[in-house]
Order: structure tokens, then sequence, then C-alpha cells
């Protein structure tokens, strides 16, 4: 039993990777899944299309690796954080679809909390802002308006996860209801310093804490799958967020390293050891993972849309039929026209954090078009990428001159990688393996079940594919950057 089995639940697609004993992709299986968009700001997802496409994708790439679940070691979860469910314990009925971390449902409940002063008791505590897109507000809405909720969940009838949770009860058939130290600290509900749920912040959004997972370390005993899944009983050993999971695969386990994963969204983690470091440029204070009972702490800076904004171009504006196609595209764009694209689809994540501005484009002409839109898309990447490393290095006093790891599907773009190190003036290193998110949970799993190697070999054994260093003149760099901030700045006060 030397493969191990990565599930990597994402916020449109389930995929499943099964490594073998050196660590390296056997077998790949995906499968998209319906988005549903009930109002505007609003995002779910049906808590049945992520349990079947995980399991489908599971048994697939066992299937397609050629092995059979006596060679499975160990399972590893990784998954999109804050993702909001509520089920039965009995029955494991949803009362309600899942709420996802784009969702801007809860932006007044957010701000009527920070006008009442709740807001610097929360970060403290947290290490999160009041906003929409953690977990806390999404679970107080889904028990304020799903009719008998809250009484349910006071006498132990319902139980609240994040994706995590909800995978281990459902491949567990219900006898584990538990999640991870970094899981855990995305919900607006864990004392990332006490380690241990908040009774404080329970009881100010009336949340019954009986409903709450047992918080485990990121590698360590989830329980085991059940046998009529896939033949046999096989243990779940390691579980991540994904973007911890990816800081792990990017092997950042060293202060001042730090990672970018452009995904829907983009994520920048900076492991700042084991101090937390409160930040005074609205970042977010986090666990990037938790070994042995000791948690190590990130700063981190968090972008709604990134791939999200390709998407854009394709199902949107209809501008391109595949991803692949912008870069092409935007190679074609006029570098005479100065096109700006601000991505406040579901408002401004980090360092602005406003859920109430929306998307503006600047600086179009009467010969703007699909390829000048192509690149101001990926280029807005570029720039909210910079927006989050200049609030690190005030933070760190690094951030910004440092090498930046990068994975996640826009870092195949050479294009958008290269205008990426060009704008934030520093290296960018790209991996060998670039589904680190898998990888990352595949090592806390394999790690944990004795087939793969201890943190130290670990990391020697990442491998860089390219790096993209910065060839953009330091005059035209601040230029286009200063372009950016005043067209932000528009976007926040419109």
């Amino acid at each position: 039993m030397t493969h191990v089995l990565a599930i990597d639940q994402g916020t449109t697609s389930s995929r499943t990777i099964v490594f073998d004993g050196r660590m390296r992709i056997a077998a790949i299986a995906q499968e998209e899944f319906a988005q549903h968009f009930p109002a505007s700001g609003w995002v779910e997802h049906e808590p049945s299309d992520l349990w079947a496409t995980t399991a489908a994708t599971a048994r697939a790439a066992i299937e397609r690796a050629g092995l059979g679940p006596q060679d499975i070691a160990a399972i590893g979860i990784t998954n999109q954080r804050e993702t909001t469910l509520v089920w039965d314990r009995a029955s494991g009925e949803p009362v309600h679809r899942a709420i996802v971390w784009q969702d801007r449902r809860t932006a007044d409940l957010c701000r009527r909390l920070r006008e009442e002063g709740h807001e610097p008791m929360v970060t403290e505590r947290t290490g999160l802002l009041l906003d929409p897109y953690f977990s806390g507000t999404k679970l107080k809405w889904i028990l304020d308006h799903v009719e008998g909720a809250r009484e349910r969940a006071r006498r132990g009838e319902l139980l609240f996860g994040t994706v995590d949770s909800y995978l281990i009860w459902r491949l567990t058939g219900g006898r584990v209801h538990a999640t991870d130290a970094t899981n855990a600290a995305r919900t607006l509900l864990y004392d990332i310093r006490k380690g241990r749920w908040s009774s404080t912040i329970c009881g100010l959004l009336d949340i019954p804490m009986q409903m709450l997972p047992e918080v485990r370390d990121c590698a360590g005993d989830f329980g085991m799958a059940r046998a009529d899944l896939f033949g046999r009983e096989i243990p779940i050993r390691g579980v991540a967020g994904d973007q911890q999971a990816a800081t792990v695969g990017q092997a950042c386990f060293g202060p001042g390293m730090m990672k970018a994963t452009y995904g829907t969204g983009c994520f920048a983690l900076l492991n700042t050891g084991q101090t937390p470091v409160a930040s005074r440029n609205r970042l977010l204070t986090t666990i990037a993972y938790q070994l042995g009972g000791r948690p190590t702490y990130a700063l981190e800076g968090s972008i709604f849309v990134a791939g999200a904004v390709v998407q854009w171009l394709r199902d949107g504006l209809k501008i391109i039929r595949e991803a692949k196609e912008t870069q092409p595209l935007a190679e074609r764009a006029d570098p005479g026209q100065n096109v700006i694209l601000v991505p406040a689809f579901v408002g401004l994540g980090a360092p602005y954090w406003n859920a109430e501005c929306r998307g503006a484009i600047f600086g179009l002409t009467r010969n703007s078009g699909p390829a000048e839109l192509a690149r101001a898309a990926l280029e807005s990447v570029g720039f909210q990428t910079r927006d989050l490393l200049e609030a690190m290095r005030a933070d760190w006093g690094t951030g910004s001159g440092g090498v930046l790891r990068v994975d996640g599907g826009m870092s195949a773009s050479d294009w958008a990688m290269q205008f990426l190190a060009d704008i934030i003036g520093a290296p960018v290193d790209r991996p060998e393996v670039r589904e680190t998110t898998a990888l990352g949970a595949a090592w806390l799993a394999g790690m944990a079940a004795g087939v793969y190697p201890a943190q130290e070999e670990f990391s020697r054994s990442w491998a860089l594919e390219r790096r993209f260093a910065p060839a953009m003149e330091p005059g035209e760099r601040e230029a286009r950057y200063a372009a950016w901030k005043r067209a932000v700045a528009a976007t926040l006060a419109a």
C-alpha cells in the first residue's frame, strides 16, 4: 500500500488524484458541477453534487491508475474553504444548499456587527475580519432562515461543517464529525491562539456549539472511509483547506516563504512561523498548518476573482470558448491602449474588504475590443497580487522582494506569470508539480500513514519547472501600478 488518494473538492469541480509512492501523479479524475445564483451576490452549491462528484472521481481515479482499494494506504482531503453546510445528524440530509465562500448575502449583518464595535474582538480571537466571506455569518443566516433549524441544532439534531467535515462525515458513514485546524480557522468561530471554538463569538452569532465539529491536526486520524465505497475501509489521514494544502504542497515551511494559488480566486500566504502576526493592513492572520498539536501561522490575502475573470470572458462576454484562448488573445492587444479591469464582481477582498463595490472597466477607446479586454483580465490578477504583497511587506517586512511560488490553473499561462513577475518586481517560481493543493493533502495523509517522508525530506523534493524574472522597467512598473490604484479608488468611490 504505497499509493495515496487525494480528494480536492473545489468551487467549480471535484477532482481526485492518485499519487504513487514517490509522490508522482498516477491518475486524475475530475467532474464539474452546477453553480447556483439565486440572487445578486448569492452563490450556492447542492451538497449532493459535492458528495456525488467526490465519490465518483475517487473511484474513477483508482480505476484509471489500474489499482484496487488494497493499493491505497490513505486518503487526504483538501477543500474549498468557508463554504458552509448544515445537515441532519441522523439522516445526513442538508437543511439548505451549501452557501459558498463567494456568497455576500450577510454583508448587512457584518456591517451591523462592525458598527456595534464587535470587529476588534473577533479579529483578536480569529485573525479574521467581519466579512461575508467567512462561515460564521453564513451559518447564522441558515439558522435564522430555515424554520426550526436553531431549535433543532440546540437539541443536537443538526451538524455544521465546512466541506471537509461534510465529506468526512459522508465517507465515514456518519461516524466522524471532525475538521482540521486550518478549516476551523476560516469559520470566524475558532480562537486560533487558544486552539478552540470561541464561546464568545458563538454567543454573539447565536450558534449552538454542539453542532460544531471536533478540531484535529492536519495529519492525523479522521476515521475510516466506508468499505462499500471502495471495496475495503481506507483510513483518512490528512485534511487541510485548499490554500493551506497548497502552502504545504509548495513546501513553504520556513518563515518568510510565500505562495500564491490561482484558482477561481487567488490566495497568497506568507509563513510567519510559530507566532501569529496581527495585520495592520487588513490581511488575515490564519493557521498555515498544524502538526503535532503545534500550529504554524500565516498572513493571508484573498482575491475573490482570479480564474473566475477568465470564466467571465467565456461565459459572460462569450469572447473565448476555452480558457487557453485568453493568452493568444491578450498577446494581440494594442500596446498603445491601457484598459484596466477591476473585477469586483462580488466585491473586493484584501486589502480593501469592500463587499458592496462592483466591477468596472477604465480606459476604453473606440478601438478597444476582445484582445484588450482579455489582456486587462489577465493583468487584473497581477495587479491584485501586488496589492497583497505590498500589504504583506508592510506587516512582515518582506513580501514584495522575495520569491513567490505559484500554482493553480492560471499559473500555466506564461503570459500571465511573466506579467505577474513584472508588476511585483520579483521572481515568480512555478514548480514541476502544479497540482500542489492535492500534493499537500496527499503528503499530509501519506506522511501520517508512514508511506511518505518527513517534512525536511519532502521540502528537498520540491522542484522548479520555470522561473519568471521581472523584465519591465521600474518606471513603467510603477506607472502601471499607479494607474491600477486610481482605478480601484474610483471603483470603491462609485
